[in-house]
């Protein structure tokens, strides 16, 4: 999201306006190179800091200070008959909606405004949420329709921008906190120079609040404030000649387009004996792997069964999850998941989408990670998936030199709104999938 374009005089004028300007795609030598993001970050930061300075979260300027500062909440909950009960105030011409995505016509209508708005402009792919995504991300059990929030233009009813937010449970080093997390957030691109983004922000915390939740989660690729870590996406191939084609990877010094695809080449079928698609009967043994190996990390998710059969049991192209059973004991030692985002390919003539799947949460205590991680990448293959891609979270960096994954050139931060941890983390101490 720009903090730079002109302001149009009014919505209707910035919806009807042609765009002022083209997005340029940067070579990939600045794109990479370390001083380009520093740059990056100190641009962003600057943009940022004025809305996020005066929010509760963690500030650089606490490096400074290591003894005054305690961990914990920033600002003490209050009482919720005190939270302001009335939404903030939009500008004149716009007004707020609540997103019901049980509503077939509301969700695809959000599926159409996120695939033409995200803020990934100029890019030559182009992320595309599916409306099985949204509503696997956006209901989760116990959450809140109120806090899908979308602003409408009042004459047209236009959707213009969106912010949705889900309970969870994240513990903190040895406290399980009931938080929000934050996604989503996305304004038409011809509002993004009229500050709505903050108000939205806003709107969605005094509804967080009105429930008694006092702390968020989130991630973004700018800098808002003091990160709690930052991350990279590493990839992997599985279609190297497309993924070749479109442009995401070149070919190097002498390797050819029959050497790239026979080093990235998997076998047909997995390789761990016991490999086999999650049931909904494997839920309460799932729960267990997970919670036992999560409770090593500093900062981690906290699922109950209710919470892994929703994020967990496979849904077609949505959530893939596998486990392994041993043959012997017949007990599930090991556990493996990922979720389907494809990206529209924009500027190629041969090929209009990108099979993108994402690591999410594994668990490996039989199996060896990168033995778990190749079955992985295996089925993820038979599924016709183009690319895997894994954060470097968790144990994940165990598993990427040996399979073969190369790191992304953008980094991404974690962020905890309304507490202060005393030091950042490092990623493999974060135990968190955003």
């Amino acid at each position: 999201m720009t903090m730079s374009d002109p302001k149009p005089n009014s919505v209707e004028d910035a919806l009807g306006a042609d765009d002022a300007k083209n997005s340029q795609i940067q070579s990939a030598k600045d794109h990479c190179s370390c001083e380009a993001i520093l740059g990056r970050v100190i641009q962003q930061y600057s943009e940022t800091r004025k809305f996020w300075g005066t929010q509760p979260v963690g500030h650089f300027k606490d490096l400074k200070d290591t003894t005054s500062l305690t961990e914990g909440p920033i600002e003490p909950s209050t009482l919720v008959s005190k939270v302001k009960q009335e939404p903030y105030n939009l500008l004149g011409q716009l007004e707020w909606t609540t997103c019901d995505l049980n509503s077939d016509d509301l969700c695809s209508e959000l599926y159409n405004f996120l695939k033409e708005n995200y803020p990934d402009d100029g890019l030559l792919f182009k992320t595309e949420y599916s409306r099985e995504f949204l509503r696997w991300a956006l209901c989760p059990p116990g959450y809140y329709q109120s806090w899908h929030i979308g602003v409408r233009v009042k004459t047209s009813k236009k959707l213009v921008a969106f912010i949705g937010g889900v309970p969870v449970r994240i513990r903190v080093r040895d406290e399980v906190i009931k938080m929000a997390k934050i996604n989503f957030l996305c304004v038409h691109k011809k509002l993004r120079s009229k500050g709505l983004a903050p108000v939205m922000i806003k709107e969605v915390t005094r509804r967080i609040h009105l429930e008694n939740i006092w702390q968020a989660a989130y991630n973004s690729y700018l800098v808002l404030s003091r990160p709690l870590t930052t991350c990279r996406f590493w990839g992997r191939l599985l279609n190297p000649k497309k993924i070749i084609d479109v442009g995401i990877k070149s070919l190097s010094g002498r390797m050819t387009m029959s050497m790239a695809i026979k080093v990235n080449k998997l076998p047909d079928a997995p390789i761990t004996p016991g490999f086999r698609e999650m049931e909904r009967r494997d839920v309460p043994v799932v729960t267990e792997l997970l919670r036992n190996y999560l409770c090593q990390f500093e900062v981690a998710a906290d699922f109950d069964e209710n919470d892994v059969k929703h994020c967990f049991l496979p849904r077609e192209n949505v959530i893939y999850s596998y486990l392994v059973v041993s043959p012997e004991t017949h007990d599930v030692t090991d556990f493996c998941s990922f979720y389907s985002v494809p990206a529209t390919i924009t500027r190629n003539p041969k090929y209009t989408t990108l099979e993108c799947a994402y690591s999410y949460y594994n668990v490996a205590t039989v199996t060896s990670f990168p033995q778990l991680m190749k079955d992985a990448l295996i089925i993820s293959k038979l599924k016709g998936f183009d690319m895997l891609y894994a954060s470097d979270v968790m144990h994940n960096q165990s598993f990427f030199k040996e399979l073969r994954f190369t790191p992304g050139n953008e980094l991404f931060h974690y962020y905890l709104y309304n507490y202060r941890l005393g030091s950042s983390l490092k990623p493999s101490e974060l135990g968190l999938v955003l």
